[in-house]
């Protein structure tokens, strides 16, 4: 095994010409097939501008405008609700105490196993049911359906997460930390969950993301975020006879692309000045070396 990889050798001439040619034939098929899903497209009539014109209609632009921050109203709630149930999770996983232990495992396997698209789908039916003993009206019962439903999914995925970054810091860390005294509780909120955060915020990030594409499955209880929006419209507007699912479809995920990306750069910034601010532990500088007569003289010290 040559000294390039670890896991692997470094491809040769042959090796390296071969993916060459895979390369260009998958990156030749793959614009091909663009070409051909864009012809058929356009045969279809669905580049013509009286198509793309629906989206210079003041309505359809209200539509979108309340529909992207309806998705972003649920994300924020959900967001900060499974970062937070994805904490007590952890901490819970990590008690001391097996029935507490035993608990937070037991929650965390389940609301991983099952579907999230379930789990939505039965609160709401839940909250539905019990509207009138809850005092939800409106559209309360498929909000919180859909933010109670991304909160336990998304907070047990955070869970071990945060799990796997607790248990990634030195051991000598929370050593020291009992030496000077503090209790169990001050070791895990400042000591063992802020460099966990600060060391897996990559996935808490990426997590997010999830959290934010998840938001889409609203549209499954009727609820009215941004996929709902752009369904109905599109089912509702017609242009030349024919529906415009095409171009709504488009302008729907960029805009989901673009909330995505914003919320990376915003994470990717984060990181960028955590770093920037030096914060942790700093090593002290090594001070002057000091002989067994001055260790000695101790200033204020009395003669005996």
């Amino acid at each position: 095994m040559s000294g390039a990889g670890v896991l692997y050798d470094a491809p040769g001439p042959k090796t390296k010409v071969r993916n060459r040619i895979y390369t260009v034939i998958g990156s030749v098929a793959v614009v091909a097939l663009i070409a051909f899903i864009l012809q058929r497209l356009y045969a279809k009539g669905q580049f013509r501008p009286e198509v793309w014109n629906i989206f210079n209609n003041a309505g359809v632009r209200t539509n979108i405008r309340d529909g992207v921050l309806t998705t972003l109203e649920v994300f924020a709630v959900a967001a900060v609700l499974s970062l937070a149930f994805g904490v007590l999770l952890a901490v819970a996983r990590l008690s001391d105490h097996k029935p507490v232990r035993w608990l937070a495992t037991g929650f965390i396997e389940l609301f991983r196993a099952i579907p999230l698209l379930i789990t939505i789908y039965v609160l709401w039916v839940i909250l539905l049911a019990n509207r009138d003993a809850l005092g939800l009206s409106g559209n309360s019962p498929q909000f919180w359906a859909l933010v109670v439903g991304l909160t336990v999914y998304n907070g047990s995925v955070q869970a071990e997460v945060l799990r796997a970054g607790i248990n990634a810091v030195p051991k000598g860390q929370r050593e020291a930390a009992y030496a000077l005294g503090m209790r169990k509780t001050q070791v895990m909120a400042t000591v063992l969950i802020p460099q966990a955060v600060r060391a897996m915020l990559p996935t808490i990030i990426s997590q997010l993301v999830v959290t934010l594409k998840d938001t889409s499955l609203g549209y499954i209880i009727t609820f009215e975020e941004l996929l709902f929006t752009a369904r109905q419209m599109s089912t509702n507007i017609i242009v030349n006879g024919s529906d415009t699912y095409v171009p709504v479809i488009i302008v729907t995920g960029t805009i989901y692309v673009a909330m995505c990306l914003a919320l990376s750069g915003l994470a990717t910034w984060i990181e960028r000045r955590g770093r920037r601010a030096g914060t942790g532990i700093g090593v002290a500088g090594a001070g002057e070396p000091v002989t067994a007569t001055d260790a000695l003289d101790v200033p204020g010290a009395s003669a005996r």
